[in-house]
């Protein structure tokens, strides 16, 4: 038969035993359990393990991208040390070149040098050439002018010989 609640509500708990009473019992009946995702499994180590197994996961993960990045780093530091080499030897080929260069330079400055020396002493020796061939033309001119007429061979026969002896 069901009997009607009495008209105090603790009368019920007559062992001096009130639902504020916190001992250690009575806590973990009013402490909420944690909700698991389990199929109705009672093991209480399971939440644990969840969360283990995710931060294992999670752990992996970090050490792999870890082991990414020091790998990448590596390669990095191998193309730059290759990128360094190139230019090292770019910049000994280049220097070997401009010294070749200025070798050259060298060279055809000297020989063109020369060639200015010789064109001036060329052109002198023209001059000097020049003088020689309008003095004798000069002078044929007046041996012409002797032959035709007796009386400019008088007069000009001192210039004549004088001009003989200049070009000589």
């Amino acid at each position: 038969m069901l009997s009607l609640p009495p008209s105090d509500p603790f009368s019920t708990f007559s062992a001096g035993f009130t639902p504020w009473d916190h001992d250690e019992d009575s806590h973990a009946l009013f402490s909420p359990k944690p909700v698991s995702s389990s199929s109705g499994s009672d093991d209480k180590s399971e939440p644990n393990q969840h969360v283990s197994a995710s931060s294992t996961a999670m752990e992996e993960r970090k050490r792999r991208r870890m082991i990414s990045n020091r790998e990448s780093a590596r390669r990095s530091r191998m193309r730059k040390q290759r990128h360094l080499e190139n230019l090292r030897n770019q910049l000994n080929k280049c220097r070997v070149e401009n010294r070749e260069l200025s070798n050259r330079l060298q060279f055809v400055l000297h020989h063109l040098n020369r060639l200015r020396t010789e064109n001036e002493w060329l052109h002198s020796e023209r001059t000097l050439l020049r003088q020689k061939v309008a003095n004798l033309t000069q002078i044929l001119i007046f041996q012409q002018f002797q032959t035709f007429s007796p009386a400019w061979t008088c007069t000009n026969n001192n210039t004549s010989l004088m001009t003989i002896n200049q070009v000589n």
